[in-house]
């Protein structure tokens, strides 16, 4: 058992890799799932159970989405709590953010009607792919609350630097759900129904595995101290730094849907070349998002201590982690994004076209380091309000870039706004930095 308010770690290089690695590695199981769900209804030998599944899953992901607040939210709250030694508060958040959960799952649940015609009102399909998509959807929705809540058990658990246990349910919850994917598919001909299922099995398996590595909070009285559990004080508090974060995420994925939109009205080639060169974006991600969670959970407990030092320190090391991989990861995309490019597609135009606008992609992981390790600092201090204002700031800078370099530039001067938009979040949040620094040591 892991005591849930154990004092502070010394901050190394080492204890920087120990939170990350797990991390780095959970994310690149991700993919994997996605490509056998894609494979499996793929052997049924028509396009709409694949068009179903894949329509399905992106809508049910973004409306999952919106809670992604809570995995944030809970890290750096539960890293503060951990930090100042309070593990009743520890407790009590974990009982907060599983309360949600349950909440925001029901409705769901309730409203599945109202959510799923809004979603096809917005991604029309064919008759055939909607209706198995309704088939999908209708299936796994009852898995939204075990979604959700997952958002709460891992930014939980990363608050205690447990990261080796987030791999652990990553890969069982995935593995368990590809197994289940082989075994009511090709094996039981359960079709796009299959699929389904046996991610509602995993879903509910991965929250399951979760709440046991929580146990030692689940068992504490705390954690059923509904007067602290419900203490409106902790309640508004926890709102505004959610609420803070939603607005943040909302803008930013404003900026990658316009980006997307915006590269539509320059044919079918170059959008789809866009795409392509959107999946390096998605590796330097699942890279540097291990970095800023290792951030989030050391500059979270150097906070809640008012260890100034420590946080300086928690900030350097991660950032120099996430600086190096980005040199790492543009070096790579440099010399092999070639090679990556014609894996991914086998058509010409698309292939020669990736190729023009490379280079941009190869700048992403460096310019764009300093803006996913901030992004980990100020959500370890729950500066939300800072995040939220600085997202506003840079989402206007881009807007204006955009504006400025697209209709002179067309695609190059599209994927330059993006670029600036990368400049304008980092830059922004490190002006707000030294007053995280001065929060820490009042």
């Amino acid at each position: 058992m892991t005591d849930i308010a154990a004092g502070p770690v010394r901050l190394t290089h080492g204890r920087v890799l120990h939170i990350a690695l797990p991390i780095v590695l959970s994310n690149a199981t991700v993919p994997i799932l996605g490509l056998v769900d894609t494979g499996v209804v793929g052997q049924l030998g028509q396009a709409a159970p694949i068009g179903a599944v894949g329509l399905g899953a992106v809508i049910l992901t973004a409306v999952y989405w919106v809670f992604g607040f809570l995995r944030m939210g809970m890290t750096g709250l539960a890293a503060q709590a951990r930090g100042a030694g309070d593990g009743a508060e520890i407790a009590a958040l974990l009982a907060r953010g599983l309360m949600i959960a349950a909440a925001g799952g029901a409705v769901l649940i309730a409203g599945q009607a109202l959510v799923f015609a809004g979603a096809f009102a917005l991604a029309p399909a064919s008759d055939e792919v909607e209706g198995l998509a309704r088939g999908y959807m209708g299936i796994r929705i009852w898995s939204a609350p075990a979604a959700i809540a997952i958002y709460a058990v891992t930014g939980w658990l990363i608050a205690q630097q447990r990261t080796r246990a987030v791999l652990v349910i990553q890969v069982a919850m995935n593995g368990l759900n590809i197994g289940l994917d082989l075994l009511f598919v090709p094996g039981f001909g359960w079709g796009v129904e299959g699929v389904a299922t046996a991610t509602l099995i995993a879903e509910g398996s991965g929250l399951a595995l979760g709440l046991w590595f929580c146990r030692d909070a689940l068992g504490m009285p705390a954690f059923r101290d509904w007067p602290r559990v419900l203490d409106r004080a902790r309640l508004v508090h926890l709102a505004r730094v959610n609420g803070d974060i939603l607005i943040r995420s909302l803008l930013l994925q404003m900026v990658f849907l316009s980006f997307l939109f915006l590269a539509a009205g320059f044919g079918d080639v170059r959008l789809a070349a866009n795409q392509v060169l959107l999946q390096f974006l998605y590796v330097t991600a699942y890279a540097l998002d291990g970095f800023a969670f290792a951030a989030e959970a050391l500059v979270g407990q150097a906070m809640g201590a008012r260890a100034r030092a420590d946080l300086r320190r928690a900030a350097l090391l991660t950032g120099i982690w996430g600086l190096g991989s980005g040199v790492a990861l543009a070096l790579a995309f440099a010399v092999g994004g070639g090679a990556l490019i014609d894996l991914l597609t086998t058509a010409q135009p698309v292939r020669d076209a990736a190729r023009d606008f490379l280079p941009w992609m190869v700048a992403v992981p460096i310019i764009g380091a300093l803006a996913w390790m901030l992004d980990g600092v100020f959500i370890g201090a729950t500066r939300t309000a800072d995040m939220r204002n600085m997202m506003i700031l840079s989402a206007l800078v881009y807007a204006v870039a955009a504006a400025v370099l697209v209709p002179a530039f067309g695609n190059h001067g599209l994927w330059a706004a993006f670029v600036i938009s990368f400049v304008a979040r980092g830059a922004t949040l490190a002006m707000r930095y030294p007053a995280l620094e001065r929060r820490a040591a009042g």
